[in-house]
């Protein structure tokens, strides 16, 4: 993998953001702040199109971002009021937060995959649906009590960061976006997101790539109410299908741009295999009983240690850590000993498959 974003990575290391850059003629990058997250931004592109410019994802809604966003649109030769289009590649605030407030400073419209359009209302909407089947799901999977509420909550302290809009377009896989002046296809990836996607450009030979292949970080991939039964088997999948795709340049929805698609695709399905592998022997060393997701994800190696992580990457953790298990027992390597987890009842343990007697 080569770093193309020579800007964009210097930036990284000095824990700034970045620069509005031009990355191809009619192509700008626009860096929009993400304060207090480990992320620091979310990278916003414009393409300029015969009337205006379209915007791949927008940043979430604050006054800082939105500030942002605007300002980079100047750098560009452009307002607000001059997008046309903002296509989403999926519906995480970071990404699809500001689409609705861009909407209703200029008219454009909000594409996204199906699959996220039809998760919005609920999510960010009529939510409390939502945040109950969240604490079930923590209280299912061996969360304390006293810490299970919480975790569920936690997806409060984000709804302020959203201006919910339902998108006017809905992009199906291998659709061809309709923006002039582009050969902008849609590759649905799902995996981080059911609707994730992103949007290759063979004539540029460029790969928007939102979430799904990212050049330093893997992205988060978690067992959710929302989300489909094995998540984890999708983003094997999904990193399948951009493998062999002739992109030139990668251009992440953080970090920087790279080139080296197929190299870091790879990367991606060795952790993620070393990461089953590790599960895997954790369940085993918790013998006949197993152990809860919850048990797991303590236990696991992360980039700090338990005890430094905050709530709501706690919780994440531990999606991601089911996601996990769910491939491990899809695979055969673990099973599920029942509970349901509520009002005090067991929670549901994973154990390992017994081998058959006489197999090696």
């Amino acid at each position: 993998m080569k770093i193309t974003g020579i800007l964009q990575h210097q930036a990284w290391q000095e824990r700034v953001l970045p620069p509005v850059e031009q990355v191809r003629p009619g192509l700008w990058s626009i860096p929009v702040p993400l304060p207090d997250n480990p992320l620091r931004y979310v990278l916003v592109y414009g393409l300029e199109v015969p009337d205006g410019i379209a915007l791949v994802d927008a940043g979430w809604d604050t006054p800082e971002a939105w500030d942002a966003l605007c300002a980079g649109l100047g750098v560009a030769g452009y307002e607000v009021g001059d997008v046309k289009a903002v296509l989403v590649t999926h519906l995480h605030p970071d990404h699809y937060g500001l689409a609705g407030r861009v909407r209703e400073a200029s008219g454009a419209w909000v594409a996204l995959h199906p699959a996220d359009a039809g998760l919005l209302r609920d999510r960010y909407r009529d939510f409390d649906g939502l945040i109950e089947a969240m604490r079930r799901q923590m209280a299912l999977h061996g969360v304390p009590d006293e810490e299970a509420g919480p975790l569920a909550e936690a997806s409060r302290a984000i709804l302020p960061l959203v201006r919910h809009t339902d998108p006017e377009l809905l992009l199906e896989d291998g659709e061809q976006v309709p923006i002039a002046g582009w050969n902008l296809r849609t590759v649905w990836t799902p995996g981080h997101s059911p609707g994730h996607v992103c949007f290759f450009e063979p004539d540029r030979r460029l790969l928007l790539s939102g979430d799904h292949v990212l050049p330093r970080i893997t992205p988060a991939i978690g067992v959710h109410p929302q989300q489909r039964h094995n998540p984890l088997a999708d983003f094997y999948d999904s990193l399948d299908k951009v493998r062999g795709l002739d992109a030139e340049e990668v251009l992440p929805g953080h970090e920087y741009r790279f080139a080296g698609l197929a190299d870091r695709v790879g990367a991606l399905a060795e952790h993620h295999t070393a990461r089953l592998d590790e599960i895997a022997l954790e369940v085993i060393r918790a013998g006949v009983d197993g152990a809860t997701a919850w048990d797991l994800a303590r236990r696991l190696t992360w980039s700090r240690p338990w005890a430094e992580i905050r709530p709501f990457m706690r919780r994440a953790a531990m999606l991601e850590t089911l996601a996990h298990l769910v491939m491990l027992e899809a695979q055969g390597r673990v099973d599920t000993v029942e509970g349901d987890g509520v009002d005090g009842g067991a929670p549901c343990r994973w154990r390992a498959t017994p081998v058959p007697p006489g197999t090696s």
